[in-house]
């Protein structure tokens, strides 16, 4: 099966204290899901999660992992439950033990355009034309299907029960968190290299002070109750809400999203080790 990536990395994976978030218990993700559907007679088993719906900056991305049969890569988790220098150490080697992976993205103002629902398909779509390999079954995080392809299978806790899914948070996960630290510089006061463009009492505090900047979401509700007059014009519909009030990094309060007039192209998906961008 062809390679989506050719990152670097390898070897055995050695235990280490501190790698993983408090709390980290629990069992290990399995290879039970692709188990049972390669057993169905589907060859090309895809695990895809995504990252970076409640940020207020930057855009969503979705990550897609094709695990080969006989390999395995110990230590991998949820992406959330891991540091993030752990998720680092971690990425080379599961991008080089994937038959196959990549990350898909939609910009912000593809978020503000489309709607996050919209915009997290249109990311999932990128990630799998930039796969490589036609799927024969995906696996999904969540109750509901992103994918948009003919078999799909919804698992709920998916990222910490399904080994694939969980190599796929880790992929996008760290391709996002690159890719907002790469920007960090252009906003200094956004601080984006810490939150990565995440809730924060930081980041609004800076929103507060110097309003949104080029990579913000502006249909987010929070963006109502600040001073600048840079709010997007919402189509008819309202506002279409985010998941919940508390976000990854902090204080997520005002979380959802609506549509706006006007779309801009995004990021295409991308694949392949650090410094291959769109």
């Amino acid at each position: 099966m062809p390679r989506a990536s050719a990152a670097a990395g390898g070897g055995g994976a050695g235990r280490k204290s501190g790698v993983l978030r408090r709390p980290a218990c629990g069992a290990a993700p399995t290879l039970e899901f692709e188990r049972s559907s390669w057993a169905a007679g589907h060859d090309v088993v895809v695990g895809m999660d995504e990252v970076g719906r409640g940020a207020w900056a930057g855009p969503i991305m979705v990550g897609a992992a094709v695990l080969p049969k006989g390999r395995r890569v110990y230590g991998v988790r949820d992406s959330k439950m891991l540091t993030e220098q752990r998720r680092e150490e971690l990425f080379g080697r599961v991008a080089s033990w994937c038959s196959a992976w990549a990350v898909g993205s939609a910009s912000q103002q593809e978020c503000d355009s489309l709607g996050m629902a919209e915009a997290q398909r249109l990311a999932a779509r990128r990630a799998l034309e930039a796969l490589g390999v036609a799927p024969s079954v995906v696996l999904l995080d969540g109750k509901w299907d992103f994918a948009g392809v003919a078999h799909v299978e919804k698992i709920v806790g998916g990222d910490r029960r399904c080994l694939s899914i969980a190599a796929a948070s880790i992929l996008a996960k760290v391709t996002r968190d690159r890719f907002m630290r790469s920007l960090a510089p252009n906003f200094p006061p956004y601080e984006f290299e810490h939150n990565k463009g995440y809730p924060c009492w930081r980041h609004k505090m800076a929103l507060q002070a110097y309003g949104p900047s080029a990579i913000h979401r502006r249909t987010w509700v929070f963006m109502d109750a600040l001073c600048w007059e840079m709010r997007a014009t919402r189509v008819d519909g309202g506002p279409e809400r985010g998941e919940g009030l508390d976000g990854p990094d902090g204080d997520g309060s005002g979380w959802g999203a609506g549509a706006r007039i006007g779309e801009e192209p995004g990021l295409e998906g991308w694949s392949g080790p650090e410094g291959t961008g769109p």
